[in-house]
Formats: C-alpha cells, structure tokens, sequence
C-alpha cells in the first residue's frame, strides 16, 4: 500500500490477535498507523471494533485535502 501513489497516505490498521513484540515491530516499520490487538471474547472484540471505528470517525485528524 505504501509504494501505491493512490493508497500510500491510506491509515493503516493492523488487527490481530498477535501480541509479539517483533509482530508490533515490523507492522510499524512496514507503515502502519496503528497495532490493535483484538480481544478474543466475541463481546469484547465487538466493543473494540465499535470504540476503533469512534476513535477514526471523530477522534482522528485525516491529511488535509491539496
């Protein structure tokens, strides 16, 4: 996404259920924007995608449009 011209500006979210350090690690390196580790309690999992969709939808400042 990154080498893409189009999507190289995209916020990237890493969801996953991986704790690694070297997982966290690389995702950053790669060009993430964020490392969510996901519940695996379906309950708690929905709770999270609800306050993560919050958070992009009215907490986040996206890059201005040129």
């Amino acid at each position: 996404m990154r080498a893409n011209e189009r999507t190289r500006l995209l916020p990237v979210v890493i969801l996953t259920s991986s704790s690694q350090q070297r997982d966290i690690i690389e995702s950053y390196s790669l060009g993430a924007n964020s490392y969510v580790r996901k519940p695996v309690d379906f309950e708690q999992f929905a709770k999270a995608v609800v306050q993560l969709g919050l958070y992009w939808a009215l907490l986040n400042e996206p890059l201005p449009d040129e």
